[in-house]
C-alpha cells in the first residue's frame, strides 16, 4: 500500500517541480553610462530633512523597544532569583529530610 502510494506520487512531484522550475522574467538594468538627471538643491535639502526625521522617529522606536526589553529582564532576573531561592529552601529541606 505505502510502495503503491510513493510510485504514484513520484511522478506527481516531478511535474510540479518540473512546472516551477521556469525561469523568471529577465531584469532589465540600466547602463552605467547613461546620463543622471539634475536634481535642484532644495530637493536634496528636503530630501535630508526628511532622512533625519525618520532617522529621530527610528531612534524614538527603538529607544522603547529598549526600555520594554529593559523591562522584561527585570522581570525576568526577579523569577530568576525566586527560582534560586526555592532551590535553596528545597536543598535545605532534603537536608533536614535525611537528617531526621
Amino acid at each position: 500500500m505505502m510502495r503503491t502510494t510513493t510510485l504514484f506520487l513520484f511522478p506527481i512531484v516531478i511535474a510540479l517541480v518540473a512546472v516551477n522550475a521556469q525561469s523568471p522574467a529577465p531584469i532589465i538594468v540600466q547602463p552605467a553610462n547613461a546620463p543622471v538627471a539634475a536634481t535642484s538643491t532644495s530637493t536634496k535639502a528636503v530630501a535630508a530633512g526628511a532622512d533625519a526625521q525618520s532617522i529621530l522617529g527610528a531612534i524614538k522606536v527603538l529607544e522603547q523597544i529598549k526600555a520594554g526589553n529593559a523591562e522584561v529582564l527585570g522581570k525576568q532576573q526577579a523569577a530568576l532569583q525566586k527560582l534560586d531561592e526555592l532551590q535553596d529552601a528545597a536543598d535545605q529541606l532534603r537536608i533536614y529530610a535525611k537528617r531526621g
